[in-house]
Order: structure tokens, then C-alpha cells, then sequence
């Protein structure tokens, strides 16, 4: 499985950029709600269990995100249209 290096701030900021809430999120992934506040909450790349975060971030991606930099140089996200 690759690795993702994606951070809090970058989940809770993509997903704020396609102004989907938590919920949507949730049921885009199957991920809980309370695990995404929870990863969106920390300072640096979350701690992943049993793939998680790569199912965030895959849904996000696919929505047309585009996440840039590393966790520890300019992170941020760009919309790709």
C-alpha cells in the first residue's frame, strides 16, 4: 500500500474547498465521521489504521483535488479543474 503523506490541515482544507461536510465525506469513504474530525484535528500527517487516510485522500483526489508539497514543506491543496 503507498504511502500517504498527507496532513489534518490539508484533509479538513480540500475538503472545505469542495464544501463537502464531514457526513459526505464520510459516505464518499466509509470512513466514521468520528475518525475524520479526529484526523482532521491533528498537527502533522494523522496516524493511519487499516487504510484510512489513503481512502480519504483517494476520494478527495478523485473529486479533484490535488494535494501539493510534503507534511514537513508547504503543504496545501490545489483545485484541478
Amino acid at each position: 500500500m503507498q504511502v500517504v503523506n498527507v496532513t489534518g490541515r490539508q484533509l479538513r482544507a480540500a475538503r472545505g474547498a469542495l464544501n463537502w461536510s464531514v457526513r459526505q465525506l464520510s459516505e464518499a469513504t466509509g470512513v466514521g465521521t468520528s475518525t475524520i474530525v479526529r484526523y482532521e484535528e491533528v498537527d502533522g500527517v494523522p496516524p493511519n489504521r487499516i487504510g484510512n487516510l489513503e481512502k480519504l485522500v483517494r476520494a478527495l483526489e478523485d473529486a479533484g483535488i490535488e494535494f501539493t508539497g510534503t507534511p514537513d514543506h508547504r503543504p496545501g491543496i490545489v483545485m484541478k479543474l
